[in-house]
């Protein structure tokens, strides 16, 4: 896979940490970093942590050391390591430093479709995105060389269909060792007080001028030659794939292929110098379209998404640009409507559901059962398994915004007078960002219940650590919730009864109530009890 071909490349290239907080599609990189050979002889680190931004700041503190570092998220995982990430880039790196961002156009499994680039263009720090498995693996040596070269961390960004399709790759014959320990030339630039930091931003952009330079000699970023220069088109990442299938007999049109960032703006000079129309076919958002475009551009010579020859939302796909281009170039043969298959008759789609013996099942079932006795109950879920319970037959959830949110959420309507304010999170989502929340809760008593549906993993990506296990009750306490009003239940179906005592109990609590409810997912219970056969 695209996100197995990145982590390998990045062990051969003399990785020594992988950090990570697990998010569809990136998951699977840190999963292969903790699986391979090479990375267990060497003993490399391949935790996850509580969150993004925790990860960045660890992988930041591996590359001050001068090793060689990757830290993987799912891009929704780049709104909580802005902070971090932003900064990095004035900081610099010393190591090679990789922060790699999974996109997910069409929402798979995501709240949203932002595009990661657009991070590292605020931040000015260059990008890679392969175009293909092959590009992944070479990008992650190749990437790491560059953000040694420039002192800088370096994007990787992703997108689903590449981080979960598959393709043959040829690999090294050996790994190459670590970095040894090796510390910044100039360790006071990594303090970032106003003083230093003004000197940094002056490096910074005159170092993105060389970062320029870089993309328009890089070899992942090439101009292609073509007989019809009545359009040509810029082409980036996955899109290169689309496009080679829609000509399988070699694309007619001039084409710039961008896989390397900051835009490579004298390859894309040359294609508007030679070309009557330019075509911009990126998957994600139109960031490259919209620098193309400018501000002020009215020759109308610029198609793409933001013209509506393709599709502004959801992924691209070889006939979404095949009908694209037929827009444009309605007399080529090879762009005329295709047959299209009907849908099989034989495998249908399956909605997504809380699995049978799931524990969430127990607490929805129990807290819908109190909460029926009160006439406008509120309940603010978050990110996670138990997002599912906003479904049918529960119907239990009345928002789901971003990870955490859950718990200031309900504090902001307890605070504007709404009984019952309940909030349900998870034991991952919790040691994320819940913590901060429940603090603030805690502080001024809010009257409001907190239920942590424990399952003691990281179920909705697949049974990963959970920062949290066996610490629950533990950090709450410790951050000054009232012992009385820290209660624990196992959440199983003979339980239900009692669970909606203590749920009506602690609703009616005139103060802030947290509610463990406890039981391994089902599907973690089912690969422990195997393993012990």
């Amino acid at each position: 896979m695209g996100d197995e071909a990145l982590a390998l490349g990045a062990i051969n290239a003399g990785l020594s940490g992988a950090y990570a907080y697990p998010g569809t599609p990136s998951t699977e990189i840190l999963e292969f970093v903790q699986g391979n050979e090479v990375a267990r002889e060497r003993h490399l680190h391949s935790h996850w942590s509580s969150n993004e931004k925790t990860a960045v700041e660890e992988a930041l503190g591996m590359s001050y050391c001068g090793k060689r570092a990757i830290v993987s998220m799912k891009h929704v995982g780049m709104n909580v390591a802005a902070d971090a990430f932003v900064n990095s880039a004035m900081t610099g790196a010393n190591g090679g430093l990789l922060v790699i961002a999974a996109d997910d156009p069409s929402m798979h499994s995501s709240q949203n479709e932002q595009d990661s680039r657009f991070y590292a263009d605020f931040a000015l720090m260059p990008v890679l995105e392969p175009s293909d498995q092959q590009e992944a693996y070479d990008m992650a040596r190749y990437g790491f060389e560059m953000s040694e070269k420039f002192a800088i961390p370096v994007m990787v960004r992703l997108v689903t269909r590449l981080s979960h399709s598959r393709a043959v790759v040829e690999v090294d014959s050996e790994p190459s060792a670590e970095n040894t320990l090796h510390y910044p030339r100039n360790p006071r630039q990594w303090v970032l007080m106003p003083a230093i930091s003004k000197q940094r931003y002056k490096v910074l952009l005159d170092d993105y001028k060389r970062f320029e330079e870089a993309a328009e000699t890089s070899p992942f970023n090439a101009y292609i030659d073509g007989a019809d220069k009545s359009l040509g088109l810029v082409v980036s990442g996955l899109a290169w794939n689309y496009v080679k299938e829609v000509f399988p007999e070699g694309i007619p049109f001039p084409t710039v292929k961008i896989s390397q960032y900051p835009v490579p703006t004298k390859l894309i000079g040359k294609l508007f110098d030679e070309c009557d129309a330019v075509m911009v076919i990126e998957e994600g958002q139109p960031l490259l379209e919209r620098k193309i475009r400018g501000v002020l551009d009215r020759t109308g010579k610029v198609y793409g998404k933001l013209s509506g020859e393709l599709n502004l939302t959801g992924e691209l796909t070889p006939d979404l640009v095949r009908a694209g281009l037929a827009k444009v170039k309605s007399d080529l043969d090879c762009l005329k409507e295709v047959e299209v298959q009907a849908a099989s008759q034989v495998t249908r789609p399956r909605p997504p559901a809380l699995c049978q013996g799931c524990g969430h099942r127990d607490v929805y079932a129990a807290l819908n059962g109190v909460l029926e006795e009160y006439e406008n109950p509120k309940v603010f879920g978050d990110i996670g398994c138990y997002t599912l319970g906003f479904l049918s037959p529960f119907n239990a959830i009345d928002t789901c915004v971003d990870m955490g949110a859950s718990i200031t959420m309900a504090k902001g309507a307890a605070d504007a007078g709404q009984h019952p304010a309940v909030a349900i999170i998870g034991d991952s989502t919790f040691t994320h960002s819940g913590m901060t929340g429940l603090l603030d809760a805690i502080n001024e008593n809010t009257p409001m219940t907190v239920i942590i549906s424990d399952n003691l993993t990281t179920g909705m990506t697949g049974g990963q650590d959970s920062q949290g296990t066996g610490k629950l009750e533990d950090i709450c306490l410790g951050l000054g919730a009232d012992p009385a009003h820290v209660r624990t239940i196992d959440s199983l179906p003979k339980n239900v009864e009692q669970m909606k005592a203590l749920f009506r109990e602690e609703i009616e609590y005139a103060g802030l109530s947290v509610i463990v409810s406890r039981r391994e997912c089902i599907q973690t219970a089912r690969r422990h009890a195997s393993s012990k056969k």
